[in-house]
């Protein structure tokens, strides 16, 4: 009985606003609307805000009153986690007004507007690729800008986020025993992420495939990839100096060199049989 007198009241509730919210629409007073807009506005009924808005945007075009009612109608599509249409409709207020105070912070949370639209990691980073775009594009415009700090910060999120989705394909390939695919992709990390505090761990992960690339060819292309391997241990011991991986890579250089010579060794004796 509980539960049917809850759904009663938020359905009579309902039934309420709706009420409430057809008479505003159907008055001819647009300047009463308008009123009512900023009021439901103000109580966070974004949803109903928005249709006043746009009922009534129409009539105040060109208006002094103009610009904060597009401004609000905007958010309320923000608030409303509307993010494509809010995207779209901060960009058009900066191209509307262009020598409106809040242009800058419209070109902000347009771009904030498609870093909240970036999903999650195994996903298409599409939309985060667009934001690293665009919020470089607001500091280079806005260089003052108090908001500086907090798109830079987004931009560092979204290096991560696309960082951290090629470091699963690239192990991803690994996984599936697709050395040849995962050295090149482990490779091309180190490539894509320069400032990556993960440099070194790229970069053992893309010697140990090419190790397994080569441990599992045929004996004649044996001997070319392991010296790729050990070409690859000589790049890591000189980029990375410091690191903690350096006596593994040792290691994985001197059993490459050792299978080059067990290699060298068959070779010999097969030839020797002839």
């Amino acid at each position: 009985m509980k539960i049917f007198f809850k759904l009663l009241f938020v359905s009579l509730l309902f039934t309420s606003c709706a009420s409430k919210l057809g008479k505003v629409l159907k008055s001819k007073d647009n300047e009463y609307k308008l009123k009512m807009a900023e009021q439901l506005y103000v109580q966070k009924k974004y949803n109903q805000a928005q249709q006043v808005f746009e009922d009534i945007m129409p009539f105040f075009r060109g208006s002094d009153k103009y610009e904060d009612m597009f401004y609000k109608y905007t958010y309320c599509a923000y608030y409303q986690e509307d993010y494509v249409n809010a995207e779209s409709l901060f960009k058009t207020f900066a191209e509307n007004f262009p020598n409106s105070t809040r242009v800058e912070e419209c070109d902000y949370m347009r771009c904030y507007c498609y870093f909240k639209q970036s999903p999650k990691v195994d996903l298409d980073q599409t939309s985060t690729s667009k934001t690293i775009s665009l919020m470089q594009a607001f500091i280079n415009t806005h260089p003052e800008s108090s908001r500086v700090k907090d798109a830079t910060e987004i931009i560092d999120q979204s290096h991560e986020k696309l960082e951290q989705k090629e470091y699963k394909a690239a192990q991803l390939y690994f996984d599936m025993g697709l050395f040849k695919a995962a050295a090149v992709s482990f490779s091309s990390l180190i490539e894509d992420f320069p400032d990556s505090q993960k440099g070194d761990e790229y970069k053992l992960a893309s010697v140990k495939a090419y190790f397994r690339y080569a441990e599992g060819s045929i004996p004649e292309k044996q001997p070319e990839r392991f010296e790729k391997v050990i070409t690859e241990c000589a790049d890591f011991t000189d980029r990375f100096t410091d690191s903690k991986y350096l006596e593994e890579i040792k290691n994985i250089k001197f059993t490459s060199e050792n299978n080059i010579k067990n290699l060298q060794n068959e070779q010999v004796k097969e030839a020797s049989k002839r």
